[in-house]
């Protein structure tokens, strides 16, 4: 096994909850209304520091998306999916982008998202955009 390389990025960060590994930026949030099992999701254009798993298709709220989960480098824990692809027209702009789940990583401010905040019973998916 070779060393392991982690981005470390500057400004409003959001990071793995774990290991504090850096994930994302609050600049690259696309949208904040997306939801899986335990509670808020965002949308990101871009996420550092994250492996994928294989990829398979998943029934979500807004229709079939073909995703991969992605775990962070600095620990494994699974931190949201990547969207590879939508198999609805109006879902396309998903593609290549991820959703970081909120119950699984530390705001920009240090907060943790406690499981059962605004959540959606069910959901694992946008239910507006």
């Amino acid at each position: 096994m070779g060393r392991l390389f982690v981005i470390s990025l500057e400004g409003s960060i959001y990071s793995c909850k774990h290991c504090r590994t850096h994930l994302a930026l609050s600049d690259d949030i696309i949208s904040k209304t997306f939801h899986c099992k335990h509670g808020k999701a965002y949308l990101f254009d871009n996420v550092v520091n994250v492996t994928v798993g294989e990829k398979e298709d998943r029934l979500m709220i807004t229709g079939v998306h073909t995703v991969v989960d992605i775990f962070c480098v600095g620990c494994g824990s699974i931190v949201g999916w990547k969207y590879e692809a939508a198999h609805e027209k109006s879902q396309k702009y998903k593609e290549g982008r991820f959703i970081l789940e909120r119950f699984k990583v530390l705001g920009p401010d240090g907060s943790n998202y406690l499981s059962g905040q605004e959540a959606l019973v069910g959901g694992s998916d946008a239910d507006d955009v």
